[in-house]
């Protein structure tokens, strides 16, 4: 069986991207997994602090140990989370990887609290991947009315990256790159800057992330990748889907009263979503 670090090697050498796709329920997950099946490509499966605690934590990594026993490549990442005690949380609970998100703080201070989560991740025995991440991306997957007015400014250095993961010891970065998390109402969506990503995985040296995907167009996301994104994080996308094909499932009949028939449009619809960002993203 495969671990999440050799997938995501091998994305890397081949110079493809992996989604990662955000869950709160089990008919998300399920979706998700589906669409990973239905493609025959990798997935993470991303859970942050909130919906960690709306699904819990030992449940959705019990549930998605026993899906990766019938379907090797099927991985769970700890999203987002803010404090180490979170952090050692999911690691315990058996996820294949965290992210200690450490970019509100001070620049020494994310380095010194990342590499304690490193430490910690190495002494569970296991190969838990830790990610960390610098610069403004923002922290919200939800409908924006605008951007951040410094979010294309206050993008990540090679300098600051490449201090950052030699003194942390992480095994993925995620740096600021112009985008955003959630996604703006109307008008276009701040853009991938393409050849940032690029000087940042030469200063770098380890695989890439890239937050606040959602609402970019195609040809940023293909030049993300192709300049050095090795995972792409997908959310307020798969959240639009859901809560719309529920919202169908709801208006077609006002009197049905079983959740497994107003459900299905949602379920359905982040399926589609994450197959058609899964093969975006593997550049098929």
């Amino acid at each position: 069986m495969q671990t999440l670090r050799e997938v995501i090697e091998e994305a890397r050498d081949a110079h493809r991207g992996i989604g990662h796709f955000n869950v709160s329920d089990s008919n998300q997950l399920n979706a998700v997994v589906e669409a990973s099946k239905n493609t025959s490509l990798p997935v993470i499966i991303g859970a942050s602090e909130g919906e960690r605690k709306f699904f819990g934590v030992r449940a959705l990594a019990a549930v998605v140990a026993a899906m990766k026993a019938q379907m090797n490549r099927t991985y769970l990442n700890a999203d987002h989370t803010y404090s180490l005690e979170l952090v050692k949380e999911a690691i315990d609970a058996g996820f294949d990887a965290v992210i200690f998100d450490g970019s509100h703080l001070s620049l020494e201070e994310n380095i010194a609290q990342t590499r304690a989560a490193v430490a910690y991740a190495r002494a569970s025995g296991r190969d838990v991947l830790v990610e960390g991440e610098i610069g403004r991306i923002g922290t919200s997957s939800k409908l924006l009315d605008k951007a951040p007015e410094d979010i294309d400014t206050e993008l990540t250095t090679p300098d600051d990256a490449a201090r950052f993961v030699r003194e942390t010891g992480v095994d993925l970065l995620a740096p600021a790159v112009g985008t955003m998390h959630g996604r703006l109402k109307s008008g276009p969506m701040p853009r991938i800057n393409a050849q940032r990503i690029e000087e940042i995985r030469e200063a770098a040296g380890v695989p890439l992330v890239l937050h606040g995907g959602s609402g970019s167009t195609d040809e940023d996301f293909v030049a993300a990748v192709k300049a050095g994104i090795s995972i792409v994080h997908i959310n307020t996308d798969i959240r639009i889907a859901y809560r719309k094909g529920i919202e169908a499932g709801l208006s077609k009949d006002a009197d049905e009263i079983a959740p497994y028939r107003f459900l299905q449009p949602g379920v359905d619809g982040v399926r589609a979503e994450t197959e058609r960002y899964l093969k975006l993203f593997a550049l098929k």
